[in-house]
């Protein structure tokens, strides 16, 4: 188990600003532009010592590969995964549909029109099991006398990846989860069996409400979001809890999100997934009030909170001070060694994505660092 035992610890959602060159070749191999192969890997490789040393020099203590292998963080099992050669109706999302104009700007976004979500229209079966292998071999390298003390490694869901990809080989929404959770096992093992901590990221149970079952109510809702829970829980049998963490968020996209499930609503639902590390937004305008939902709801033991003290769609670098006062709240109320200082989503969703400047990024991950600190410095001093 990750705990805080003498400070606050600091780490953050996953994806990380990608090098120019990198993006070029990754939107070439995207658009079906021949690549060597070779030469891409040999820059994926070093790309990932870059970003892992930028982490540990800014003050991040729990460190990944920025997801440096990846087009987008659910996207990417396409070149995993078989049984992906059919297509996908493009997904609505509730909140934009009352902002038109808004709507066509989040999805102009160049990077976003890129990614390729074709449907599933075969048996799934685990194409290139040496992706994986590949991805904790480049992060080991890079972690390995970084100094850090822990380092993560982002999957893809179950659910989200059924969010993305529609379905039509087969019969029920609930073979396809299961089928999905069944392929996703052998990438998950092999991430734990790397000694790296598994973050399945999770949106599904968050952002799934306005897009997925924006037609249901909150109790079909809650009962499709169980099903997905039932299906990570599946894949992760495997894995000890306290090797896992979760990412459940709203969507990493600058929209009103005024049909945001509420916190409240599914934080009972979240706990019964078996990941001890639970990471969720909790900066941004639409959810920074949300701490107080702790004020009511008991951490269960073997639990651990990962709030966003840092947003993820804004250039504003926040105070220390107001970090350290994020971190606080949580503290206060589930206790200081139960509270992981993070950032509400990632920088890099997906390649391309540009809604913080990369210099921009690091001066706030420097700012978590020293909230942390000051944090710190009034919990255990």
């Amino acid at each position: 188990m990750v705990h805080s035992t003498d400070r606050f610890l600091t780490t953050h959602t996953g994806s990380l600003p990608r090098p120019e060159d990198l993006i070029t070749a990754m939107f070439a191999k995207e658009e079906g532009v021949p690549v060597d192969t070779a030469a891409l890997a040999e820059r994926i490789e070093r790309a990932v010592a870059e970003v892992v040393t930028r982490q540990v020099d800014a003050g991040i203590d729990i460190v990944n590969d920025g997801e440096m292998s990846k087009p987008s963080y659910a996207t990417y099992i396409k070149d995993r995964l078989g049984g992906f050669g059919g297509t996908s109706k493009p997904q609505r999302y509730q909140d934009l549909v009352d902002f038109p104009v808004l709507e066509a700007g989040v999805f102009g976004d160049p990077g976003r029109k890129r990614r390729k979500t074709p449907g599933c229209n075969a048996a799934i079966t685990v194409q290139d099991p040496q992706a994986a292998e590949t991805d904790v071999k480049n992060l080991n390298a890079a972690f390995a006398g970084s100094g850090a003390p822990h380092a993560f490694m982002s999957a893809a869901s179950p659910g989200v990846i059924a969010l993305f990809f529609e379905n039509t080989h087969y019969k029920s929404y609930e073979d396809y989860i299961f089928a999905i959770a069944e392929a996703m096992r052998a990438e998950y093992e092999t991430v734990a069996r790397g000694g790296i901590i598994l973050q399945i990221d999770c949106p599904d149970l968050a952002m799934g409400r306005h897009i997925q079952y924006a037609d249901l109510d909150l109790a079909g809702f809650r009962k499709a979001a169980a099903l997905h829970i039932e299906a990570l829980n599946h894949a992760t049998a495997n894995i000890p809890p306290e090797q896992l963490r979760m990412h459940v968020c709203w969507g990493n996209y600058e929209g009103p999100h005024h049909y945001d499930v509420a916190m409240k609503d599914i934080i009972d639902l979240v706990f019964t997934a078996r990941p001890s590390m639970v990471s969720f937004e909790a900066a941004n305008p639409r959810h920074a009030h949300e701490w107080t939902v702790f004020d009511d709801v008991k951490l269960p033991d073997g639990k651990v909170l990962i709030p966003g003290v840092l947003e993820s769609k804004s250039n504003f670098i926040e105070h220390p001070e107001l970090i350290a006062q994020r971190i606080g709240r949580y503290a206060r109320n589930v206790g200081r060694e139960n509270v992981i200082a993070g950032s509400d989503c990632g920088y890099g969703t997906w390649v391309g994505q540009a809604a913080v400047d990369p210099d921009v990024v690091w001066a706030k991950f420097a700012a978590l660092a020293e909230g942390a600190r000051i944090a710190s410095k009034q919990f255990w001093d």
